[in-house]
């Protein structure tokens, strides 16, 4: 394609460089060249990603790249009209490879678990064989067509990650779909993630243990706090994160190829 002088875009969301191994892939792991994006940056005739992390490396080999965040359909995803449950629902979603971020803070989650009892519930959507007795998780299947719903299933969004050079890669679409729905997103505060959230505004982004502990604890006892920082959330992913908000970016870009 090249070759025949036809204006290459890549666009990528992750750390594609870097070599990320859990252990449901790792035999598979040899599979994944890491080093081919460095092959095909240069021959772009442009590159689009989804953060500054993103940004600085792909202009190592290539001069033309623009940042364009993650986004959402906020007509697809939209908030549900929400009944104050005595139970409140505190969710996760991702897959059998990424349960581990989920685990990473499963202290925390004990905790809130002991303090709150039957009045907490968490949910894991997306690994139907994840189990966890001792917080009797409920795990649902994650269904492409049921996504908006499940999203509003939650009353509060978690998206715990380490900081590592794979994770400083991500575009916060986690925390993103969380906001959409007008739940309040609580987001490890890693890479895009401070960009994306305003903390305390209009989601939350808790460093370590006890912060997280004491987020989590006060948006359980307080519904109305769910509800403005959902809403908070909802507005700032409209107005900076939505479909419509950068689809004149795209344009403008392809036009001028």
């Amino acid at each position: 394609i090249f070759k025949k002088n036809i204006p290459i875009v890549l666009d990528f969301d992750d750390a594609i460089w870097v070599k990320d191994v859990s252990e449901v892939n790792k035999k598979l792991a040899w599979f994944k060249n890491e080093k081919k994006i460095e092959q095909i940056l240069p021959l772009c005739t442009h590159v689009t990603c989804g953060n500054s992390y993103l940004h600085d490396y792909a202009k190592k080999f290539n001069s033309n790249v623009s940042i364009i965040p993650s986004t959402v359909d906020t007509d697809h995803y939209v908030p549900i009209k929400r009944k104050f449950d005595k139970k409140v629902k505190i969710g996760w979603v991702g897959s059998h490879t990424t349960i581990k971020h989920f685990e990473k803070i499963l202290n925390v989650f004990k905790k809130i678990k002991v303090k709150y009892e039957e009045n907490v519930e968490f949910i894991v959507v997306g690994d139907e064989n994840y189990k966890n007795t001792e917080l009797d998780i409920k795990v649902l299947k994650w269904e492409n067509k049921k996504e908006v719903e499940l999203f509003n299933s939650f009353d509060i969004g978690v998206m715990p990650l380490p900081n590592n050079e794979w994770t400083k890669g991500k575009c916060g679409m986690k925390g993103l779909l969380y906001m959409s729905v007008g739940i309040p997103a609580v987001i490890s505060a890693v890479g895009m993630n401070n960009d994306i959230i305003e903390d305390g505004v209009d989601g939350f982004l808790p460093f370590g243990e006890d912060q997280w502990f004491d987020v989590l604890s006060k948006l359980i006892e307080d519904p109305i706090l769910r509800k403005n920082v959902g809403a908070m959330g909802r507005d700032k992913v409209v107005k900076k994160y939505s479909k419509d908000s950068v689809k004149d970016l795209y344009l403008n870009l392809y036009k001028s190829l």
